[in-house]
């Protein structure tokens, strides 16, 4: 059966600002994204058949606890494929979970992507055509139909706009908790901010960008980095605000990704990135050292 195997990447906010509330109850965002070196592993095998046959298969440190199901994001991003191009498949999904469930960092939205990404590089078809459909299964599987490494993510973070990034990039330490942060809640949490703050921090987003497209060194621009959902996880969560505390401590200047509870603080080197994470190891904490990049085809 035709096969491909494509990494995942997990993504981190490096801006994320809320700018309203939309009728349907979902909030408008205007973020930043970057693709990282953290990944799952995907292989799949895929071929039309006269009747639809999925198969999904969990190895890796992190697949405890996931659901194989049909409710698999990976499934059902399958499903989606064949419901937009009228085909039925025989495919088996072979997925090495890395990144943690629930943490910030869209690992679920990334295999769904990346599925999705897979199967029209194994039947010919444009990603990118998928984009409307992709956003219903979530509002960052679009991110992961790009093969770019930073994108600008506006509506509900499915409009989105590529972000040239000539380096050079800076490395990250990213810490989970091993706390789980459900978004809903965050949401319903959040006070309304001021228009004006809101204001300032989209001309802030806006120079940030800038200074990425320059390839400005990463100290101009870490202190416009900012994540409003913040003010909403942090005064309730202990273990995410005790990690920011620790961060702050080592040095770092730590920012949550998404709505948590993953946090994150860049650092110039891969050496300085190691110091860090080793100074911010504690037992209960899952620590990653990584740097920035793109969806990643295994077989080239």
């Amino acid at each position: 059966m035709p096969h491909i195997t494509l990494k995942a990447p997990a993504k981190l906010n490096l801006f994320l600002e809320v700018t309203g509330k939309r009728p349907d109850g979902y909030h408008e965002l205007a973020t930043l994204f970057a693709k990282t070196s953290l990944t799952d592993r995907l292989d799949i095998e895929a071929q039309p058949a006269a009747q639809e046959q999925l198969q999904l298969t969990l190895t890796g440190p992190l697949a405890s606890g996931l659901e194989t199901g049909p409710d698999n994001l990976a499934l059902r991003a399958v499903r989606l494929f064949e419901d937009v191009f009228h085909q039925s498949l025989q495919v088996h999904i072979r997925l090495e979970k890395n990144i943690p469930f629930g943490a910030g960092l869209g690992g679920g939205s990334s295999d769904a992507g990346t599925v999705l990404l897979g199967l029209c590089r194994l039947f010919g078809k444009n990603p990118l055509a998928l984009l409307p459909q992709a956003a219903r299964l979530g509002a960052d599987v679009p991110l992961f139909l790009y093969p770019d490494t930073f994108l600008k993510g506006e509506g509900i973070g499915e409009r989105l706009t590529p972000i040239a990034a000539p380096g050079p990039l800076p490395w990250a330490v990213l810490v989970y908790p091993d706390t789980l942060v459900p978004t809903k809640g965050v949401f319903a949490r959040l006070a309304p901010t001021p228009s004006q703050d809101i204001l300032t921090n989209l001309s802030n987003l806006d120079r940030l960008i800038r200074y990425i497209r320059e390839g400005q060194p990463f100290p101009q621009w870490q202190h416009l980095l900012f994540n409003r959902l913040e003010e909403a996880v942090l005064p309730y969560v202990c273990s995410v605000r005790n990690v920011k505390e620790d961060f702050s401590a080592a040095g770092a200047a730590p920012l949550m990704s998404g709505s948590g509870s993953t946090v994150f603080a860049l650092t110039p080197s891969r050496e300085q990135a190691h110091d860090l994470a080793g100074r911010i190891k504690q037992k209960g904490r899952k620590v990653f050292t990584v740097h920035f990049g793109g969806n990643q085809d295994e077989n080239n």
